[in-house]
């Protein structure tokens, strides 16, 4: 079977070129891609979740991945989908970062045998390039009348786009040819937002070398609203549990919409089709057992089975099915409510941990929380711990000291 089928029924496959000639290398041919990761955090987020599935996915199927980490693009940030201008990092930050990726790409991803991915890092092509060898080499293959209808400079045209981001475009295209001469690398793969950046590459290969070159972007994880996915109370949706507690991780998986869990499985899992299928067929109550196994699959993939086991009994602790909680602590004294909300992560802030009490949605055991001002009951204080709810989803057990 050819892996063009396998993501295009599982949902991956949002834009490519040339899918004809693309479809048929992919079906006669062992091919090296890459996909590019822009180290702007130590930590992996959903966000790169489907391309580096999409990555795990070809591999499988005897295609050798190239992960090419931004060491040289991350000094001056991807433009695209921004309206402002990224913050610059340094060299070492940036090297942390790719270590952090590194690790966490190893669980989906293999790096051994014979299509054992590659890991590549562009700062060392592009950290010492001569920049008018480069103009003379790359940069007459570019037009600026094109670039300048490109999505990923739209957005900063009304702020301002610097030339320093001007720049990225060219470089990206430049990766490519480079991975192309290095490895034979022959598609490119990634997120639907970076299409602008991934055809100018195959337009440079095939310009400059006389050779195909191929890009394919992935779907981007989107509710029903048309927004991304991935944003939690406490923020990005990350893989390191460091970031985002495993709990919170499997439960935001065990809370999307029902619309949802259907393309969550096939994009995130690597669930059978007709599995997938059968347990989501029903749009009632029973859609609740297959959002579970979504968050317990997705869960064990980025975290492990036994702590996917772990978040799976607190879940159904928090909804009465026994298990044990989770568990965060305060120290002694520490009464007021909103403070308490703010420390335990329920509420980000003390602002909104207000907001919610005001909207009537926080309870301490089994009394709402009726005034901002509150504090907990003598009695929790006495035993030293209480339940803390958040609305009907979030149950936390707190202890004091």
């Amino acid at each position: 079977m050819n892996v063009f089928d396998v993501l295009k029924a599982r949902g991956f496959i949002k834009q490519t070129v040339y899918e004809e000639d693309l479809y048929k290398m992919l079906d006669t041919e062992k091919v090296s891609f890459y996909v590019g990761f822009d180290p702007t955090a130590d930590s992996l987020h959903i966000g790169h979740y489907i391309p580096i599935m999409a990555m795990a996915w070809m591999q499988r199927f005897g295609h050798r991945p190239i992960a090419l980490f931004g060491g040289g693009t991350g000094m001056i940030g991807d433009p695209s989908g921004r309206s402002d201008m990224r913050q610059m990092m340094t060299r070492e930050t940036i090297e942390h970062n790719i270590a952090c990726f590194k690790e966490q790409m190893s669980r989906f991803i293999n790096f051994d045998g014979e299509n054992g991915a590659v890991i590549a890092n562009n700062a060392d092509w592009l950290l010492n390039l001569n920049y008018v060898d480069f103009l003379r080499e790359i940069g007459v293959h570019f037009s600026v009348n094109k670039m300048l209808t490109a999505e990923c400079f739209k957005q900063r045209m009304e702020k301002g786009l610097t030339f320093f981001e001007f720049n990225y475009m060219l470089m990206q295209g430049y990766d490519f040819l480079v991975l192309n001469r290095k490895y034979g690398c022959k598609l490119e793969v990634g997120g639907d937002d970076q299409w602008s950046n991934m055809l100018a590459g195959v337009d440079l290969i095939r310009r400059k070398e006389q050779k195909d070159a191929y890009c394919l972007t992935c779907t981007l994880l989107l509710n029903s609203e048309g927004k991304k996915m991935g944003k939690t109370q406490k923020g990005a949706l990350w893989l390191d549990e460091n970031k985002c507690s495993v709990y919170d991780f499997f439960q935001y998986f065990r809370n999307v919409e029902d619309c949802k869990v259907a393309e969550c499985m096939k994009l995130l899992t690597f669930m059978d089709l007709d599995e997938i299928e059968e347990l989501t067929k029903y749009q009632d109550e029973r859609i609740n057992s297959a959002k579970e196994r979504l968050a317990y699959e997705v869960t064990k993939l980025v975290h492990g089975e036994e702590k996917a086991n772990i978040a799976r009994e607190q879940a159904r602790a928090a909804f009465g099915g026994g298990g044990e909680m989770p568990t965060e602590s305060i120290p002694a004294g520490v009464t007021s409510v909103v403070d308490i909300m703010a420390l335990v992560g329920v509420a980000k802030s003390k602002g909104e941990a207000r907001r919610l009490i005001e909207g009537g949605g926080v309870s301490v055991n089994d009394k709402k929380v009726a005034s901002v001002s509150e504090e907990i009951p003598a009695e929790a204080v006495e035993k030293g711990e209480f339940i803390l709810h958040k609305g009907k989803k979030v149950h936390v057990k707190v202890k004091i000291g």
